[in-house]
């Protein structure tokens, strides 16, 4: 049997509420094993979770992919000897092919305060017997390029070489549930990533141009589903024609052309809100990224947020497409969704830049004035919001 250590960042700190997430962890990684095929014991001892299993590398690459663990590594386990740590620390040493040519570090944890040497007593020992073993040049500075870990503990060490890290963040399902409006493109799916590294179990919703647009989102929603242990996310697919087409129809007939991406995002926020009640979620969460496109200008996030009765999260909105980019290849969503390009058939030849709430009460007042009440429906939701204010 294989040993793993499962380290957690964030939770240790929640003081009382720090049970709650420590089984929702537990749950997560138990739910991980089963979805990948893999037999395993996973268990708690104080600050640390242990897993137990023969399909240590299946396990590796499973568990690296659960939220809450900051990093993991394979341990080998002896007695709590230091004869027993010394000689399995030089087999790791050599097993990680340790000579002249590269430098290292021991770093110990004395979790057992009984054990007669103290931590860097440990340390030079056993650095001093790498050393002289191997010819290796020790390096106490973040540049080694080995680090030999030890955990000391009641009765055994832990011998490790590997830190393999980890998503981070918090349990998923800890922060209860969002709708995210995801699209076929590069940002949206980061956004909701970074949403259930919050520990927020994910709902997306979806409005489609077609369906190839639909076989691709759901492409997405498989990748992202990789990461969603303790949580499946299930796409709810919108038509969207049906949903924004009448909304942006009468906009045209008001010559209100450029304002149609706006109308467009405040007509699937409003639709969105509708949902999370229904769902039970507490917000809203979009890919939005501060001036990236015509939509997403500060002005412009202001009138598309104007009146919608849930809050909004934008998990992207200081980051630039580089680096959107980038934490999409690291999650595996960047090829899905650059598979193919879809454009939106609303799209207008110029769109509004900087707009105003101002502005949008007199547009939304005009086209009242011009309609019965019975023929504005899909604009009554932020109408209505913005009546309340």
């Amino acid at each position: 049997m294989g040993l793993l250590l499962l380290r957690y960042g964030e939770i240790g700190l929640k003081g009382k509420n720090r049970a709650y997430f420590y089984r929702k962890l537990r749950r997560n990684v138990r739910k991980c094993l089963k979805a990948n095929s893999i037999d395993g014991k996973v268990w708690q001892e104080e600050q640390r979770l242990y897993l137990e299993t023969e399909q240590v590398e299946e396990a590796v690459a499973a568990v690296q992919r659960v939220f809450g663990i900051v990093s993991l590594s394979p341990v080998r386990v002896v007695a709590a000897d230091m004869d027993a740590i010394t000689e399995e620390s030089l087999a790791l040493a050599r097993h990680m092919e340790l000579d002249s040519n590269r430098t290292f570090k021991v770093r110990v944890r004395r979790a057992d305060k009984t054990f007669p040497l103290i931590s860097p007593e440990i340390e030079r020992r056993i650095g001093e017997t790498i050393a002289e073993s191997t010819g290796a040049r020790p390096d106490l500075s973040k540049a080694a390029q080995v680090t030999v870990g030890i955990e000391i503990r009641p009765g055994q060490a832990m011998i490790f070489g590997e830190r393999i890290p980890g998503p981070g963040g918090l349990p998923l399902g800890s922060q209860g549930r969002v709708v995210s409006l995801l699209s076929s493109g590069i940002d949206s799916p980061v956004a909701s990533w970074l949403m259930m590294k919050r520990g927020c179990s994910v709902i997306p919703v979806h409005f489609s141009t077609s369906p190839a647009q639909t076989r691709q989102v759901e492409s997405l929603v498989e990748t992202l589903n990789q990461h969603a242990y303790g949580w499946q996310l299930k796409p709810i697919i919108l038509s969207h024609q049906e949903v924004l087409g009448p909304t942006l129809e009468r906009l045209r007939a008001f010559r209100g052309e450029r304002w149609t991406c706006l109308f467009c995002k405040r007509v699937m926020l409003s639709k969105a809100a509708e949902i999370a009640d229904e769902m039970g979620a507490n917000a809203l969460v979009t890919g939005d990224s501060l001036g990236q496109v015509a939509s997403q200008t500060l002005s412009n996030l202001e009138v598309i947020s104007f009146g919608i009765q849930k809050p909004i999260m934008r998990p992207l909105i200081g980051l630039d497409k580089t680096e959107i980019m980038d934490l999409a290849r690291r999650i595996g969503t960047y090829e899905p969704s650059i598979k193919d390009a879809h454009t939106c058939p609303f799209l207008p030849d110029r769109p509004l830049t900087q707009s105003s709430v101002a502005k949008l009460r007199a547009l939304l007042a005009q086209m009242d004035g011009a309609q019965a009440p019975s023929e504005a429906l899909e604009l009554e939701m932020p109408r209505r919001a913005l009546r309340d204010a």
